[in-house]
């Protein structure tokens, strides 16, 4: 895996600049989220149990679809964010502009910190191999955290899960819950439900 060597303080600008919540009359409807998924090269296939709701505008973090599982127990929201859409706003001219594809890890750290309400949130990537079985990604990575109440007023832990494909996209899946012992049979069979299409990922690796 690449490293960036883009400046620290300079991250954290574009970490949360592209993070950030947008006006709740910009989520994306059905249309829009299929658009995203094609534009990313990704797919997602809704598991069994789950029922679309509505999109809560939040101060922390804007996402494309919400799923709820009809016992309650869990919650997924999707977000999707084509490589082809990140606009860095650089100016230093002692440092060449960082590029889309080498800011995964940073963008993760920085989602991750917004969506905590504090406290330590050890993370882990997957080794390669079992990025692209899972997911068809070159990167992935998931990281469990006591999760803002900015962000859900209903539950108050998450599991973190960051796919990203070279050249398309990065791509969150946010399993929302209270207690992990009564949510992960409904999370192991929907820890794999957005991945990148693996036509398009045929030649893409890093």
């Amino acid at each position: 895996m690449r490293t960036s060597r883009t400046k620290p303080g300079m991250i954290l600008f574009l970490c949360f600049s592209f993070v950030l919540a947008v006006p709740a009359s910009s989520a994306p409807g059905p249309d829009q989220f299929r658009q995203l998924l094609q534009e990313s090269s990704l797919r997602f296939e809704a598991p069994p149990g789950y029922t679309d709701i509505k999109p809560v505008a939040n101060p922390v973090l804007h996402y494309e679809r919400a799923l709820q599982h009809q016992s309650g127990q869990l919650e997924i929201r999707i977000v999707i964010r084509p490589l082809g859409r990140i606009v860095i706003d650089y100016s230093n001219p002692h440092n060449a502009k960082p590029e889309p594809n080498h800011l995964f890890p940073l963008l993760f750290e920085s989602m991750t910190a917004a969506l905590s309400r504090g406290g330590r949130t050890p993370s882990s990537a997957y080794p390669y191999d079992q990025a692209h079985s899972l997911f068809n990604a070159d990167w992935a990575a998931a990281t469990v955290l006591d999760v803002s109440p900015d962000f859900s007023s209903t539950y108050d832990q998450a599991l973190l899960i960051a796919i990203h494909k070279d050249g398309l996209a990065d791509a969150y899946t946010i399993f929302l819950f209270n207690e992990y012992e009564h949510a992960k049979e409904f999370i192991t069979p929907a820890l794999a439900a957005l991945s990148f299409t693996p036509q398009e990922a045929v030649g893409l690796s890093r």
